[in-house]
């Protein structure tokens, strides 16, 4: 492990679930003509944490992060963070395929508000294990907020090792792991055997994830559904696994067609949402758009019914009491 004598002093102190449970992987809000919306950008930010989102994830893929330049990505968090206030978890991508560059997108993320950065495997260039390896630790050494690191071999082509793994995570200022592996026993694994906190970054795998000592997750279905998802580690939390199970099973619909139909995420989150897409992502046809629709319909008048019941069930039982007066 490389040495730390440079490593700034980490404000932000390692614990079980250093950005709360309840992530959303927002998308970033574009006008008509394709400029930042950072007006519908802010709207949305408070709307979800007020639904129930611990934090924020910004500039992420769901973000079109590719398609953002440096200084929208700032310009994204402080707008966001103006919006939400200094409580919630605001964390931002700054990952690319350039170590100095991730780096200085790094310290650009502090000054602009961000509490922690999302850091993927340098992609394309698929570097063997002990580059992956050094490329975190330097983003570490030279960052001055604690890291997530961002492992989703299908789409950078090199997955971070669970041995990689271990040894990264005794650096004290890389604190998560976004898992998108697909590899439970792993993610299992290293939960037991490290302090990371680990969170899903794939829906179908939040409650299995966090049974098993998982952090909680970061979401694009949160995008659309934030009370639905958190709702199901409410229950769980609760001692209801039973519970929380019919929740996440009531998700699923919609999770498998924003997150499995082989369109991105953020395609599908913005079919619901409304607003542009930059190129060369497009528009999801009518088909879809519709298909999403009802099933996220059919996700909120599900729980608009278990809201009711109880009311009715309560109203039902103070009549019955007042009529036998």
């Amino acid at each position: 492990m490389s040495t730390m004598s440079t490593m700034k002093t980490m404000s932000t102190t390692r614990t079980e679930r250093p950005f709360g449970r309840a992530l959303c992987a927002m998308i970033t809000p574009f006008t008509p003509s394709g400029g930042l919306d950072l007006d519908r950008a802010g709207e949305l930010a408070a709307r979800l944490i007020a639904d129930g989102c611990d934090g924020l994830v910004l500039n992420g893929t769901t973000g079109e992060s590719p398609t953002t330049t440096d200084a929208e990505k700032a310009a994204l968090v402080r707008a966001v963070r103006k919006a939400v206030g200094p409580g919630p978890a605001l964390l931002t991508g700054v990952g690319t395929a350039d170590t100095r560059h991730t780096l200085e997108l790094a310290g650009q993320a502090e000054q602009a508000g961000a509490d922690g950065l999302l850091v993927v495997t340098p992609y394309y260039s698929r570097p063997q294990q002990s580059a992956v390896e050094a490329h975190f630790l330097k983003v570490a050494d030279g960052a001055g907020l604690p890291v997530m690191v961002y492992d989703i071999p299908g789409r950078t082509g090199t997955r971070v090792e669970p041995a990689t793994m271990r040894r990264l995570a005794e650096h004290p200022r890389i604190v998560a792991v976004k898992d998108c592996t697909n590899d439970l026993l792993a993610a299992a694994r290293l939960i037991a055997e490290t302090s990371l906190a680990f969170y899903s970054g794939s829906e179908e795998l939040n409650l299995p994830l966090y049974a098993v000592g998982g952090a909680g997750y970061v979401s694009t279905v949160a995008n659309v559904a934030p009370r639905q998802l958190r709702a199901v580690l409410d229950a769980f939390d609760a001692g209801d696994s039973a519970e929380a199970a019919r929740l996440n099973a009531r998700t699923m619909p919609l999770t498998e067609l924003m997150m499995a139909s082989g369109l991105p995420g953020s395609v599908t989150a913005k079919a619901l949402l409304g607003g542009a897409l930059r190129e060369p992502l497009q528009p999801a046809d009518r088909e879809a758009v519709d298909g999403l629709r009802a099933a996220h319909e059919a996700l909120v008048q599900a729980e608009s019914v278990v809201e009711v019941l109880p009311k009715i069930a309560a109203c039902s039982r103070t009549s019955s009491s007042g009529s036998s007066i």
